[in-house]
């Protein structure tokens, strides 16, 4: 028997309504088949994130891995892709994928190691930063989806958006991160970008200090990957100091990194807006830091 976490079920059906029921609900029939097709054997109890179940297993010989359930949709559906193009390399291995189901088998990492309990914030965002830049130096593959289409889509909501932001101030601000993306759209970049690398997401292993797991992945400038590493354990004084150190261990355009920096809250804007909620008051602070702020201070 599969022990379905009650948390995991409320978040299927907060955010897939029918669907996340039907899912939770085929889950453990789900599970059992593919603990038979793969020859795996359960090895602890179930671990679980907003979307997706995991199941810690021990594969024939013996090796330990890790079963991922999970209902696909627009942003995971590229993962088996991304971590088949990384092959390990900075990332969690894919050992073996099911197309029609989206469920993937993967190494198993040390899930009580993770970079959140790092005691240095600082130590953590350099831990991120080179990450990302061994895996924004591949390119990404054919059908990915694309930076410069969620880009464009972004810029024509955000005239309907800014006429729902009542505070004069934050609708300023939200104009200046639009204005930011108009500057760089054309040229959104190819690099497969992880875009969900905060410290949560990032495991210690065996065979490397630490791998990234748990990509959204799209096709882009690696601009667009910093946000996650400014925000996570939020300090307003350490933006800029985030911002400076990852540009320059990634070695990017400093302006070019600010916009598209930018750009994560243009996004994270839409959707509070489209679900009727105020955008975030830490998310605005690190616009305001950065929207001026090209070199270090």
């Amino acid at each position: 028997m599969i022990d379905i976490p009650g948390e995991l079920a409320a978040a299927q059906e907060k955010f897939n309504g029918a669907a996340g029921r039907a899912f939770i609900a085929g889950l453990p029939h789900l599970a059992e088949e593919f603990l038979q097709r793969w020859q795996l054997r359960l090895d602890g109890r179930p671990m679980h994130g907003v979307t997706a179940l995991v199941l810690p297993v021990l594969r024939s010989d013996g090796t330990p891995a890790a079963l991922k359930l999970q209902l696909p949709d627009e942003e995971s559906e590229g993962e088996p892709v991304a971590l088949r193009r990384w092959d390990g390399d900075g990332a969690v291995r894919l050992l073996d994928h099911d197309e029609t189901t989206h469920t993937m088998l993967l190494e198993r990492l040390d899930h009580t190691r993770m970079l959140s309990q790092l005691p240095g914030t600082r130590e953590a965002v350099l831990v991120i930063a080179r990450l990302l830049a061994h895996l924004t130096a591949t390119p990404a593959p054919e059908g990915m989806r694309r930076l410069g289409d969620i880009a464009r889509a972004m810029l024509d909501r955000t005239s309907w958006a800014l006429k729902r932001i009542p505070d004069p101030e934050t609708r300023s601000l939200i104009a200046d991160c639009a204005a930011a993306v108009r500057e760089v759209v054309d040229e959104p970049g190819d690099r497969l970008l992880h875009w969900d690398l905060h410290d949560e997401n990032v495991l210690a292993s065996d065979r490397a200090p630490w791998l990234a797991i748990d990509p959204k992945p799209l096709a882009g400038d690696p601009g667009f990957e910093l946000w996650p590493a400014i925000v996570n354990r939020f300090t307003t004084d350490e933006i800029r100091w985030r911002f400076d150190a990852m540009t320059d261990v990634l070695a990017l355009d400093r302006a070019r990194a600010r916009a598209w920096t930018l750009g994560r809250l243009l996004q994270n804007t839409l959707w509070d807006v489209e679900d009727g909620r105020s955008p975030e008051p830490r998310r605005l602070e690190i616009a305001r830091r950065l929207r001026n702020h090209s070199s270090r201070t």
